[in-house]
């Protein structure tokens, strides 16, 4: 934890962080000089001193000056403080984001169960994480005051000033044995908020089936549950915090009647001055913080050892929490950082060779020792019925899913991660399961590439005359999830996102699936000519049962719970693979009522 802390001003910008405290400081200091002044104006006017009304105002002015001063310099420091806080914020989210989508190692594997949940360890625990690494700055400056008005305290009357420490020692040994139940009950409130997050989002995704089946009632039941624990946890882990404080401030308040206590029968021997007793009182109240910024920092401390826990669950396996807070290159000024064009990668796709490729599922499902070999040029096609492992197959290829054995090939040598190597430009991948968000068609189809590609694109996907008929054209909004397209139409736009990034091999699961013939065979003619004249990809590895696919194909794959059972050109495949001639014939009367429907309507 401290590591991740110091880590954590670094990677913000430890120039920043230092400053930041640095214009904090005085603000601790300042009470040190106003005391002084009262202590000296009122034992000028109590007789102490020698009375002399002008330098009493004098006095007075030099003490309302100190506050006007420490005033602007308070709101110097809440401005620069609020910049700290967001830049150190945003470094521990594209962290996290940064390790989860270009990390070493399959993300799947570390994702939290629902997106609900991971929004919610990047929303409060990184406010968590935060908050403790700047509490330390108010517990700083809080000590440095502590020390020195209790130097001056005690060189006036050292009973007095022990009166006043040993209530703050046992509130922070109170504070050390309540670390423990803290950090139980912060992590459980945590785990219970982001279920009920996770809930809300997977209702909100899910309407329209939520509708369909008259679930309403159920899915409020279930909210209402969700809320009821996570309320009970959140109270729980509330009242343990209050309690910390409570106890802190109660030991500000027997100080200060210890204080007056042993202070009245000094004040009546004269060996303690009303200044003394002004001094004492105006470093009361800023003592008070000392033991209120030591318990909320102790009470904080647990609670961002849990934030760090939770963030660092979603690093990758070779990453520790120490990443979270490593320099990271956002971009924290004003003007927009200098366009970067990444070069060209190296070394094109000849052969890509997946050998013994094997995912375990529970239940026995998966791969079981398939072979792939995809020759630059070709268009091969992976096909079998529902649930042969077609979508493994490409999944695994690409890194998305670990693999249990097998290796991957590209050119002839080895690819040891195939998430952070298969990428665009040598990969583009067209999933089975179109993502577009709650964003315009351009933005949705460039996802920060280069736009020079993007008419191109659009043509190739069949697209064109679509986005031609909104009125807004690529500006138009999609909504979430893109539910204001068709299901043709979301298709189309996943498959122009993929080719705008210009990919060697263009990997396309299912894509068909919502299209109409026509629209189908129009797909793969301007892919495949675009292929012949160097304006798209020139391999294709496809996912289809489709016949405008499979007559097309230079190799097709056929795959059977997992296991491949035939492979070669179509018409070889027809005529030895019972599996393949199943699929076909199933094909074409599917094809066959789809056009005698349309002729109907």
């Amino acid at each position: 934890m401290p590591t991740v802390m110091a880590g954590l001003a670094r990677s913000s910008g430890l120039g920043r962080y230092v400053l930041g405290g640095l214009l904090w400081l005085p603000t601790y200091l300042f009470p040190i000089g106003g005391g002084l002044l009262l202590k000296r104006l009122f034992d000028q006017l109590s007789g102490h001193r020698a009375a002399d009304l002008r330098d009493a105002l004098w006095l007075c002015a030099a003490f309302v000056g100190l506050e006007v001063v420490r005033g602007l310099n308070l709101v110097t420091a809440w401005a620069y403080g609020v910049y700290w806080w967001e830049a150190a914020a945003t470094t521990l989210r594209v962290n996290v984001l940064r390790s989860i989508l270009t990390a070493r190692g399959t993300a799947a594997t570390r994702l939290p169960h629902s997106s609900g949940e991971a929004l919610a360890r990047l929303r409060d625990d990184v406010d968590d994480l935060v908050q403790v690494t700047d509490d330390l700055v108010d517990l700083a400056g809080t000590a440095l005051f502590g020390v020195t008005a209790l130097v001056i305290m005690a060189a006036i009357d050292p009973v007095v000033t022990l009166a006043l420490v040993l209530p703050m020692l046992a509130a922070g040994v109170l504070s050390r044995l309540l670390g423990t139940v803290i950090r139980r009950l912060h992590r459980r409130a945590r785990r219970l908020g982001a279920v009920v997050t996770a809930h809300i989002g997977d209702a909100f995704a899910g309407i329209l089936a939520i509708k369909t089946a008259g679930a309403e009632d159920a899915v409020l039941a279930r909210l209402r549950a969700h809320n009821r624990r996570r309320r009970d946890a959140a109270v729980r882990d509330r009242l343990a915090t209050d309690l910390l404080e409570t106890v802190t401030g109660a030991t500000v308040e027997i100080g200060m009647g210890l204080v007056l206590l042993i202070a009245a029968p000094a004040m009546h021997h004269g060996t303690f001055t009303v200044g003394d007793l002004a001094l004492f009182t105006g470093y009361l109240g800023w003592l008070t913080a000392l033991p209120r910024s030591l318990g909320t920092f102790l009470y904080r401390l647990p609670q961002g050892a849990v934030a760090a826990e939770r963030l660092g669950r979603l690093m990758a396996p070779h990453e520790d929490v120490r990443d979270l807070a490593r320099v990271s290159g956002v971009w924290f000024r004003r003007e927009p950082p200098p366009v970067r064009t990444p070069p060209p990668h190296p070394d094109p796709l000849q052969v890509a060779e997946g050998r013994g490729l094997t995912v375990r599922y529970g239940g026995g499902r998966g791969l079981d020792a398939v072979d792939l070999r995809i020759e630059r040029g070709s268009f091969t096609v992976l096909t079998g019925a529902v649930g042969a492992g077609k979508t493994t197959l490409v999944r695994a290829l690409l890194g998305l899913v670990p693999l249990d054995a097998g290796t991957i090939t590209w050119n002839g040598r080895p690819v040891d991660d195939p998430g952070t190597y298969l990428v665009p430009g040598r990969v583009a991948y067209a999933s089975q399961l179109p993502r577009l968000f709650s964003d315009s068609l351009r933005e949705n189809l460039l996802l920060g590439a280069a736009d020079d590609r993007l008419t191109t694109a659009i043509e190739l996907a069949a697209f064109d005359a679509d986005v031609a008929d909104m009125p807004d054209g690529l500006d138009t909004l999609v909504g979430p999830r893109g539910v204001w397209l068709s299901g043709g139409q979301v298709q189309r736009a996943t498959a122009a996102r993929a080719l705008v990034r210009a990919p060697d091999l263009l990997v396309v699961d299912d894509l068909s699936s919502a299209l109409d013939v026509e629209t189908e065979r129009l797909l793969w003619e301007r892919i495949a000519g675009a292929a012949r004249d160097g304006r798209g990809p020139a391999t294709l590895l496809v996912v289809s049962h489709r016949r405008a696919a499979l007559e097309r194909a230079d190799r097709i794959v056929v795959l059977d719970r997992g296991r491949v059972v035939g492979q070669g050109p179509l018409d070889r495949l027809l005529a030895d693979c019972p599996e393949m001639r199943r699929l076909w014939t199933g094909d074409l009367l599917a094809e066959a009522e789809e056009q005698s429907d349309t002729t109907v309507r």
